[in-house]
């Protein structure tokens, strides 16, 4: 009896101890585990907010030199990048050839031609006839003035004789005119039938000058040609006076106020330039991103402050970055943006307290998409949870990751 209920009690403490084991197991299994984040550091420090953009430069003022007249353009000896002076020959014009003929001008510039001879010959029979009217006028004079002198004729009849020969006078003054009238239309229509291979250059030619100093800056037609009235021809500046230009999107530029400063790299390995805002142009413009999005663009005149030695190899027409203030400050409390997220409408952070996750609300005022300004929630020297995941919950256990340091 004794054998029977020592033995009971052996089996109910093993199996009571293998229960407990196996509960310990099961807790040690499901037990949360600290979940690993790396940690930013709440501090103060200055604050920059800016709009950054592509841009481009281009030269202050640039002197476009077009031809004056139509004519051919001789081969320009001027290469961009090449210095000239005020008042200096850059290109000479001379007058072009004449154009062709196609087969119906040419009959009709042919009938053209006939006719006028036709009328040139007309007009030498006119003569010949005022010729022959003013012969006879003169004898008739002279007979009237002897039978005047006779007391013959009358006076009335030596007045009538006069009278006609000076009519028949300027009646051959007058065909040798017309003459010289259609000789001069037959020359002028003539001249349309001459071809582009006979016409030559006689010597006559326009030259196009400088108009100020500076450098060529891109030569538009080096080559000979025939150029129209006013084609560009070269382009001339001074490359020491750039301005950049940067197309921002509406809603940027309407932040940005005129004497804003501006960072402007990734021009070169040099460093950063220092620049200022010179002009917002109150007139948008849409254009299409590479992506094909509709956006409304303003142009922004930035003016660099350093000297040009410190990035004279930048040219007219470069791409460059520029980043315009639009709002700064000393000393403000920063969080770094990738510990924010949003959570009931409200931005929020995990703040690490022992080693937990506590969720806090926080408010957020100036953001430039590495540090945000603290306004209430946070205080310097607080911890918190960057890029937080759904891992992550209020009150949960968190570890720091061993290859992670702390971050401002």
């Amino acid at each position: 009896m004794r054998i029977h209920r020592f033995s009971l009690n052996f089996r109910t403490l093993f199996w009571f101890a293998a229960a407990l084991a196996l509960a310990a197991l099961l807790v040690f299994a499901f037990r949360p585990r600290p979940v690993l984040v790396d940690l930013g550091e709440i501090n103060r420090g200055p604050l920059t907010v800016a709009v950054r953009d592509e841009a481009r430069t281009r030269v202050h003022d640039i002197y476009v030199v077009s031809a004056p007249v139509s004519g051919r353009l001789l081969r320009i000896g001027n290469r961009a990048g090449e210095r000239v002076t005020a008042g200096a020959v850059i290109a000479v014009m001379q007058p072009g050839p004449p154009t062709f003929i196609d087969e119906r001008s040419r009959r009709e510039i042919e009938a053209s031609v006939r006719s006028a001879e036709a009328a040139l010959d007309l007009a030498r029979a006119e003569l010949e006839r005022a010729e022959a009217q003013l012969a006879h006028a003169r004898i008739e004079a002279e007979r009237t003035e002897t039978l005047f002198a006779a007391n013959v004729a009358s006076q009335s009849a030596l007045d009538r004789a006069r009278l006609d020969l000076r009519t028949a006078n300027a009646a051959v003054g007058n065909a040798r005119a017309g003459i010289s009238v259609r000789q001069a239309n037959l020359e002028a229509v003539r001249v349309g039938l001459i071809e582009p291979a006979a016409a030559s250059p006689d010597g006559r030619t326009v030259t196009l000058r400088a108009p100020v100093a500076g450098r060529v800056l891109r030569v538009l037609q080096e080559s000979e040609g025939v150029l129209p009235q006013g084609a560009p021809v070269m382009e001339i500046g001074d490359p020491g006076q750039l301005e950049l230009v940067a197309e921002l999107l509406s809603s940027d530029a309407a932040r940005i106020v005129v004497g804003a400063p501006a960072v402007i790299d990734a021009w070169g390995d040099g460093p950063p330039v220092r620049g200022r805002v010179r002009l917002v142009e109150p007139y948008g413009f849409l254009k299409v991103s590479a992506l094909g999005v509709e956006e409304q663009r303003v142009r922004v005149i930035i003016d660099p402050v350093d000297p040009p030695a410190a990035w004279g190899a930048v040219g007219h027409g470069y791409r460059v970055e520029a980043a315009v203030t639009v709002w700064q400050a000393e000393e403000v409390v920063r969080v770094p943006v990738a510990a924010l997220f949003r959570d009931r409408g409200q931005w929020a952070v995990f703040r690490v307290e022992g080693g937990t996750a506590r969720l806090r609300r926080v408010e957020i005022g100036h953001n430039n998409g590495e540090l945000a300004e603290v306004r209430s929630g946070l205080r310097p020297g607080d911890r918190v949870v960057l890029h937080p995941g759904q891992s992550i919950a209020d009150g949960g256990s968190v570890r720091v990751r061993p290859s992670s340091s702390h971050r401002d």
